[in-house]
């Protein structure tokens, strides 16, 4: 039974906090904008609104929602709402927030206010037969006007691999993972999925190379990645070889817990030694001898001299 737990919000939510800059190319790419990478960008408050909701009992249940996203890029601000599947209040869901975050920027005065609505997404992880391919609120008012406000959703199963890539969509490489759902849980062939999320793991690798990504950038999206991994599998025989491929069982943002555990114990994960093997291969492909490729162990990983030789022994390529 797979486990009930958000970890696809999770995983959204913390790389929205941790790592806004990612998704300026997602805003770019969905609203056919042109930021730079390095746009000030700045994360609104999530204000919640409150529902009722009806308990098996009969009575009330008041709950509080909050918005995936909100997130301002010069004077134009974005929400982006993040989605398992299909949900037939998302509309009603987006007008509210809409209308939570056009309230901080409204204006006015005696008779007139202004209130602009910000531009919205809805990213569907999943699809089914009933998956929309737009979202459209109608404002309908007692003199017979009407407006639509309406904007295409993003469902992932219809993006490749190459372009995620090209585009630099990172905050959608995590949940790729999701289209083989299926297989992963039913004992099918995983043999695409492997070929996936290996091509995934060397493109970020090369464009960290390239200073895409930083390194803690590419660590927790690595980490990201094995979380939805392990929310799929919940622990069956396929795993173990799918989280490996990404370097080792991800519980928590790896770059938070390397800070908090320290380097000792963080050695001790999967997904450090995976990145000390990265550093390893980093520096070869690169062409330094190993005692720059120590050095820089020393220095990116905190390892001693003697720490950084073991590990090049075990991990480095014998090189003619």
């Amino acid at each position: 039974m797979q486990k009930k737990t958000p970890d696809y919000d999770n995983v959204f939510k913390t790389m929205k906090s941790k790592h806004k800059r990612l998704f300026i190319s997602v805003i770019n790419d969905i609203f056919g904008k042109e930021y730079p990478m390095d746009a000030k960008v700045e994360i609104l408050p999530s204000e919640g609104y409150l529902t009722e909701d009806e308990t098996a009992d009969g009575s009330s249940d008041i709950k509080e929602q909050i918005s995936d996203f909100l997130m301002k890029i010069g004077s134009e601000v974005y929400l982006l709402e993040c989605q398992s599947y299909d949900d037939g209040s998302m509309a009603v869901r987006i007008a509210e927030y809409a209308f939570i975050v056009a309230r901080q920027f409204a204006s006015w005065d005696i008779g007139h206010a202004v209130i602009p609505m910000p531009r919205f997404s809805i990213i569907y992880v999943k699809r089914t037969d009933r998956t929309p391919k737009t979202t459209k609120i109608t404002f309908t008012f007692p003199d017979g006007q009407s407006v639509d406000y309406e904007s295409a959703n993003v469902i992932l199963e219809e993006f490749t691999k190459e372009y995620i890539v090209e585009k630099q969509l990172f905050p959608y490489i995590p949940f790729y993972i999701a289209r083989y759902e299926k297989e992963i849980t039913s004992g099918g062939s995983i043999e695409d999925a492997v070929k996936d999320l290996e091509y995934f793991r060397d493109e970020m690798v090369r464009l960290h190379r390239g200073g895409a990504l930083s390194d803690g950038e590419i660590v927790d999206l690595m980490g990201f990645v094995n979380t939805i991994v392990t929310h799929i599998t919940n622990g069956n025989k396929n795993e173990e070889r799918l989280v490996n491929i990404m370097g080792g069982t991800v519980i928590e943002t790896e770059s938070e817990k390397l800070i908090r555990q320290g380097i000792q114990q963080g050695v001790q994960q999967g997904i450090y030694q995976g990145r000390v093997q990265m550093i390893i291969e980093m520096g070869q492909d690169d062409g330094l001898d190993d005692a720059a490729i120590i050095n820089r162990l020393q220095s990116k990983a905190g390892l001693s001299q003697e720490q950084a030789a073991d590990y090049l022994q075990k991990y480095g390529r014998q090189l003619a």
